[in-house]
């Protein structure tokens, strides 16, 4: 379990860090952009992306620094971005600037920036309004320029949002067929709820949809999710309990699609409170979400995942979902399972090597087999004993000692 799986989006221009145990910190709305840095051609401000580098490597956290907004001086014509400063959603009118920015960055933060994310939203013409192979021949130069600078940093091609929509999708089987994600590591994705109300489960629907539109163009990259959507500010903010438990299922869902070759998910944000789910704004606590998603990577810290599965495929009642891991220990490993449901309630009876359950809040108790648990959408983590770590079982005790493979539905073994 890779604890970089779980990665958020920094909304700041201070350079402070999350409090709570994170993986990965992505920089977009954080001051950061092209516009920003280089106001003026031959010119450079690099104060608050230094302070960025400084505060993760202070934390102890990979940086993924994230390309976009175009100067207006490099793109006088262009149509404007959605951004304050005037940045321009065009490209630039000559690539040389692009890769004069590229370079300085790459140059400067050699060994200090672990990731490029080559453009913020590549198929949103409010981001990026020039068409599909200008952006495949800035992937391709930048690709070049980064890895001669840096040949460990991570190229992420440009991230692809509103894979909801078909032209969404389009424009990124467009991008690939052009041999865009031949210049680069890692393709970005924007997994999202098509509302913030809606479970986090239902991303997997879209990680499909984006899976099966890499498939046809016959490319199968590595896939970070680095974002939302646009429209997220404007919709109404959950109530504790919903955020607290989307916020963990958020994370969970990146378990599931890593049969679909997903390493990263980077919540989108930290820092900010204009979005429906808050983790902690800069400058206060972390919410009882932030701290439940902290819980979580306590419980799978140097776990091997073992399999994902819901619903009757996987012999679980219809609304229970369920990843496998297992633990390290001193002597003996152990199984565990975090179980909860999608809506609902679900009675489950413990099963054979039933010890502990744990819960997002920190707190346990004991159980033996046969007790009954009561599984809600607040994720539980149970553990067995060491005895049953390999143990396999089909049965429906379905709070029993995990299965090697749960068997048709979605699974990852």
């Amino acid at each position: 379990m890779p604890g970089t799986l779980f990665g958020v989006t920094v909304n700041s221009a201070t350079g402070a860090m999350p409090s709570f145990r994170v993986g990965a910190v992505r920089l977009w709305d954080s001051a950061t952009r092209w516009s920003q840095l280089q106001p003026r051609r031959g010119e450079f401000d690099w104060s608050t992306l230094d302070r960025h580098v400084e505060g993760a490597r202070r934390a102890g956290l990979p940086v993924l620094f994230v390309f976009g907004g175009t100067p207006a001086w490099a793109s006088p014509t262009g149509p404007p971005a959605p951004y304050p400063d005037g940045a321009r959603a065009a490209p630039p009118d000559e690539l040389a600037d692009w890769d004069a920015f590229v370079r300085a960055v790459a140059e400067r933060y050699k060994g200090r920036i672990e990731a490029y994310e080559l453009w913020v939203m590549g198929n949103d013409r409010r981001f990026f309004s020039g068409d599909v192979g200008t952006l495949v021949e800035m992937t391709r130069r930048a690709d070049q320029i980064v890895k001669a600078a840096d040949p460990r940093a991570t190229v992420v091609c440009p991230g692809m949002g509103l894979l909801w929509t078909r032209d969404g999708r389009d424009t990124m089987r467009r991008f690939a067929e052009l041999g865009g994600y031949a210049h680069c590591d890692a393709a970005g994705v924007k997994l999202y709820q098509q509302t913030a109300s809606d479970p986090p489960e239902t991303m997997l629907e879209l990680a499909g949809l984006a899976n099966r539109t890499l498939h046809e163009a016959g490319v199968h990259p590595r896939l970070w999710s680095t974002g939302t959507t646009y429209l997220l500010p404007l919709q109404d903010p959950l109530d504790a309990t919903t955020a607290r438990d989307y916020a963990v299922r958020y994370f969970l869902v990146g378990l599931y699609a890593r049969d679909l070759n997903l390493e990263r998910m980077y919540f989108y944000n930290w820092g900010g409170t204009k979005v429906p789910l808050v983790l902690q704004a800069e400058g206060g606590a972390p919410t009882p979400a932030a701290l439940a998603v902290e819980e979580l990577q306590r419980w799978v810290a140097h776990a091997r995942s073992r399999s994902c599965g819901q619903g009757s495929a996987a012999a679980l009642p219809q609304n229970v979902w369920r990843c496998d891991f297992t633990l390290p220990g001193d002597r003996a490993s152990r199984s565990a399972s975090i179980i909860w449901t999608v809506t609902g309630e679900a009675p489950i009876t413990a099963g054979r090597g039933a010890e502990v359950v744990r819960r997002l809040d920190g707190t346990s108790r004991r159980i033996r087999p046969g007790d009954t648990v009561t599984v809600t959408e607040e994720p539980v983590f149970i553990e067995y004993s060491p005895a049953l770590a390999t143990a396999v079982s089909r049965s429906r005790v379905l709070a029993g000692p995990p299965p090697e493979s749960l068997g048709g539905g979605r699974v990852r073994g």
